[in-house]
Order: C-alpha cells, then structure tokens, then sequence
C-alpha cells in the first residue's frame, strides 16, 4: 500500500511517498503529476518507500529523465534505476 501527500517547498511540489510502489500506483503517481503544471518544479521524496516492483522502478527512472528529482531515494533504488538504464544504453 502506497501513501502519497503533496506539499511546496521552496516552489518544489514535493510528492513524499511512504510504504509499497506497484505499478498500480505508478498509474495513480503519474496521474497526480499530470495535474501540476508543466511551470512547477516537482519531486518525489523517497525517504520512506519499502520496495519497489520492476514496472514501478521503470516509472521513477522516466520521472528522473523527465527531470522529476527523486529526494531521498534509498541506495538500492539509485543503483537499479542505474543498471537499467544501463541496459536500455547496451540495447
């Protein structure tokens, strides 16, 4: 089960995201981040995400390609999001 609140910060919408990340809620995330305007600053606060399924994972490396920082974001997430990426490079 994901929980998703939203705040400003400095003019950053900050999405700060705690418990399980499915593709389920990668829909609901991308749904939210579609209603902020393309003139905000937006990120995702990772601080208390538990895990992270593959689909989900896809969906925060194209948020960070779209220049969505991800704050917070546990080490393993960061090197997965790396090797993937890494593999989509060797394709």
């Amino acid at each position: 089960m994901l929980r998703i609140q939203r705040h400003c910060n400095q003019g950053v919408v900050v999405f700060s995201l705690s418990g399980r990340i499915a593709i389920e809620d990668a829909a609901e995330l991308q749904r939210l981040l579609s209603l902020e305007g393309a003139d905000h600053n937006v990120a995702l606060d990772l601080q208390d995400i538990t895990l992270v399924d593959r689909d989900a994972l896809k969906f925060l490396a194209r948020c960070q390609a779209q220049s969505i920082k991800l704050e917070n974001c546990p080490a393993y997430i960061r090197e997965w999001i790396d090797r993937e990426r890494g593999q989509t490079k060797r394709k």
